[in-house]
């Protein structure tokens, strides 16, 4: 399994929110196909096909785990693959 595949897969569980490093979760979007930008230590993620706007930031070298829920939402609100 890819590198990709083995952290979609990891997000997609649900069982370790809390333990997705952060730059793990931007190589995710990236590799969807979303667009980013950075304010301070905001990054704000938008795709062409979503309406929502994703708004991260990382806490430590880690990503907050409700930011991950929300971002494996609309994974699967959207049907988002590589």
């Amino acid at each position: 399994m890819s590198k990709f595949g083995k952290l979609l897969y990891k997000i997609l569980s649900g069982r370790s929110d809390r333990n997705i490093p952060f730059s793990e979760l931007c190589y995710i979007l990236n590799k969807l196909g979303f667009q980013k930008r950075i304010k301070g230590d905001h990054h704000i993620y938008y795709h062409d096909r979503i309406v929502e706007i994703i708004n991260i930031q990382p806490i430590g070298s880690e990503a907050k785990a409700y930011q991950v829920k929300q971002i494996r939402n609309i994974i699967l609100k959207y049907k988002l693959e590589e």
